[in-house]
């Protein structure tokens, strides 16, 4: 009975595996039709801050940012406890960021090393990051300053042929 259920689960995985790229045809940045590379992007935490934005003005003031903070770490926050264990962070980081691997990390935000992000060791990290992000220090963050731009990839290959 296990060997049929393993052969039918072999069966069934089949059409998802062909329709798959083969390894010896890889996808190149400039090949034809191809979609460029992308040269604006943003960082996972840069999203979070975006989503701050509580009057619709594209703009993200320190207070929505503080407000969208606590809500945020409100909702991970199911004890009312004060502080997240790493892997209510880690599930934070999911539903907030897109991602449970995404920085900053807890490692780096439980400053007291007790295995736990408080509310204060959350809030001080996220302050630092406000700084940085709030380029032009005139208190709002625009979304200008949470894009990076960056250079497209170079590939010294381009339009040459590979030896064989």
């Amino acid at each position: 009975m296990r060997l049929f259920l393993l052969l039918a689960a072999c069966t069934a995985a089949l059409p998802a595996a062909a329709q798959q790229r083969p390894a010896s045809d890889p996808i190149t940045v400039n090949a034809p039709g191809a979609q460029p590379q992308a040269t604006v992007i943003a960082e996972p935490v840069a999203l979070l801050i975006a989503g701050f934005d509580s009057d619709g003005d594209a703009r993200v003031t320190r207070a929505e940012f503080d407000a969208g903070l606590k809500r945020s770490f409100d909702s991970a926050d199911t004890g009312h406890t004060g502080s997240l264990g790493y892997i209510a962070y880690s599930d934070w980081s999911l539903r907030w960021m897109g991602d449970r691997n995404t920085l900053p990390s807890p490692f780096e935000m439980d400053r007291d090393g007790d295995n736990k992000v408080s509310w204060s060791e959350f809030q001080d990290r996220f302050a630092q990051i406000w700084t940085r992000f709030d380029k032009n220090k005139d208190g709002v963050i625009e979304r200008s300053e949470l894009v990076t731009i960056r250079p497209p990839a170079f590939n010294p290959m381009d339009g040459k042929r590979k030896r064989r």
